[in-house]
């Protein structure tokens, strides 16, 4: 069976440092971080007092007021990434067969909002016994972003979510990837959102000691393949990607970003949170994302790490790296963009790969920022480009973006210029 070739659409982004994909771009181009103290809520008592949160966000400017009463958070910033994405693609229309196209999004968590809120003010703790709103079910349960997005637009094409942790946007991605050049469908809306910036995410996330806890320097905070890193930063958001097979897109005349061409998936087999101190799921997963597309490791111009901002996490990526790459790991632009936006847990994914679409389509790389002179680890190869501080221009012909989740869970998705 020949596969089907399937190419980029359509974008929609939400993000600590942009509300559009053209804001979050000139944002990390330009090494803004989006890091500051919490303003949601009271985090005065917790470890760490700051996130990055999206700014200046007018839910109701998408999604009707009584409407958005009755969703999650992450629900609002999922849909509101699709409002985007489907726009801009232009599949809203009568001309589109809807049972041909799918939603596939993915999150980490879900409606973790809504379970603290409900069991802090509506439930357990009632002198009158428990009680809890009647959507307190549907706006918690993780899968129920893609629903409202195919409810909102009519599309009965392929509908789940993909839960792998900070790999579940990634798994999305390569799930409607495989549909599309399977033939099972002509368009799916991908992406995936999180929005856990909370009491019980941030404390959650700061017992385990997995949080930077430099409250008198946010901005500084996530410092990729630095020596003085001290954990991730938390982030919020979505984006979404609508892939399309090729002839199908150029049958509608619709723009076309970058083509898709592979994706990996492993298993570190290793520890529940702890990435594999050798690299070792993530080189699996590299080089499989690298057969899926037929490519060589000399093919790839740029590498959007997974990049956490943690001690050992950062040194087995970068291990994983030069073993599938070798020589060629020197001649790549290597960076984080969670410098910059954060960790967006389940919709990490989703944002780096575009973030790697659009350095394919614009040719220039956006940078890790946060990186000091001498600040260096003596366990990370610095003669790798690591893309410090300064975005880089130079010509990118395809691009790779890595995400890897809790639980030892690995994807990879890689893109090229697209081309007859």
């Amino acid at each position: 069976m020949e596969l089907k070739r399937v190419v980029v659409t359509g974008l929609g982004a939400v993000t600590p440092v942009g509300n559009t994909p053209e804001e979050m771009w000139k944002n990390l181009l330009a090494g803004v971080s989006g890091a500051a103290p919490i303003t949601s809520f009271d985090a005065s008592l917790l470890k760490t007092q700051f996130a990055c949160e999206i700014k200046d966000l007018d839910v109701n400017a998408y999604i009707d007021r009584k409407e958005s009463r009755k969703l999650d958070r992450y629900t609002q910033l999922a849909l509101i990434s699709a409002i985007q994405g489907v726009t801009d693609a232009g599949i809203d229309s009568e001309d589109i067969d809807k049972n041909r196209v799918g939603v596939i999004y993915g999150v980490g968590i879900g409606g973790i909002h809504t379970f603290e809120e409900e069991i802090t003010y509506y439930g357990a703790h009632r002198e009158d016994g428990p009680k809890f709103s009647p959507f307190f079910i549907p706006k918690m349960i993780a899968d129920i972003a893609s629903g409202h997005i195919s409810i909102r637009y009519g599309f009965h094409g392929p509908n789940y979510t993909t839960t792998s942790a900070c790999a579940s946007s990634s798994n999305a991605l390569a799930d409607a990837f495989n549909l599309i050049r399977l033939g099972k469908a002509d368009i799916i809306v991908s992406g995936g959102a999180e929005a856990a910036i909370c009491t019980s995410g941030v404390g959650g996330f700061n017992a385990m000691h997995a949080l930077s806890t430099r409250n008198d320097d946010p901005t500084h905070a996530s410092r990729p393949f630095s020596k003085s890193r001290d954990g991730f930063v938390m982030g919020e958001g979505a984006g979404c990607i609508i892939l399309e097979e090729l002839e199908h897109a150029k049958a509608r005349g619709a723009k076309i970003y970058a083509e898709m061409v592979g994706e990996g998936e492993s298993g570190d087999a290793h520890h529940i949170t702890a990435s594999h101190p050798e690299g070792l799921g993530a080189k699996l997963v590299m080089q499989e994302a690298l057969r899926d597309a037929g490519m060589q490791p000399d093919d790839i111009d740029y590498i959007n790490v997974h990049g956490t901002s943690t001690h050992v996490g950062d040194i087995s990526e970068m291990k994983a790296i030069k073993e599938v790459f070798g020589d060629a790991a020197y001649k790549l632009n290597i960076s984080s963009t969670k410098s910059m936006t954060g960790h967006l847990l389940g919709a990490a994914g989703a944002i780096e790969a575009m973030v790697a679409i659009l350095a394919v389509q614009n040719d220039i790389i956006p940078p890790t920022i946060n990186h000091e002179e001498g600040d260096e680890d003596e366990e990370i190869d610095y003669r790798l480009n690591y893309t410090f501080n300064t975005a880089a221009k130079r010509t990118v012909r395809a691009a790779l973006s890595n995400t890897f989740g809790f639980g030892g869970h690995n994807a990879c998705v890689v893109f090229k210029k697209y081309s007859e």
